[in-house]
């Protein structure tokens, strides 16, 4: 649903605004672009990987726009397993560690056993895949595990970004 909302966002906005100047104006700097979206998916996933998708169509740093897809969800990826990472170090930062026993270790046997179906979720979904790559991490999730349910992140892009190149032909 949330892909049918932004490929119909992005069919009005080219139809009726200035947006290819837009992405044109920022495909002159794709290092920048790329680094907002590190960033974006390495703090809570804040920006839809989407809209880099679309930028990709028009200006991404290759010519090739499966080439800048598979560029973005490579990033993605690994910016899911550093937020593992993360999770598995916050528990043991003192301010994060009060937060970790108030709230999160009363569900830590619950989300071992359902937190291959949350990561699964969160990377086909708009939810932050990031932040639940933290959360598993936190609570000690099989690491092996993670990392197999996780790729199905890859399946999202590459699903996602057929339907945003067929919507820009």
């Amino acid at each position: 649903m949330a892909l049918t909302v932004i490929v119909i966002a992005y069919i009005f906005l080219q139809k009726y605004t200035a947006f290819d100047v837009f992405i044109d104006h920022i495909g002159k700097w794709p290092v920048i672009v790329y680094t907002v979206f590190i960033l974006s998916e390495v703090i809570f996933g804040i920006i839809p990987p989407e809209l880099f998708m679309i930028w990709s169509t028009k200006s991404g740093a290759f010519e090739w726009y499966g080439l800048n897809v598979s560029l973005l969800a490579v990033i993605s990826y690994s910016a899911g397993v550093l937020g593992y990472f993360i999770g598995t170090h916050l528990q043991n930062v003192g301010i994060f560690r009060n937060i970790f026993k108030r709230y999160i270790k009363r569900y830590q046997n619950t989300l071992n056993r359902y937190g291959g179906f949350l990561i699964f979720v969160a990377a086909i979904t708009p939810l932050p895949f990031s932040a639940i790559c933290m959360l598993v991490g936190a609570t000690g999730y099989n690491f092996y595990k993670f990392l197999l349910i996780a790729t199905t992140r890859l399946l999202r892009f590459a699903a996602y970004s057929f339907v945003i190149y067929q919507a820009n032909i």
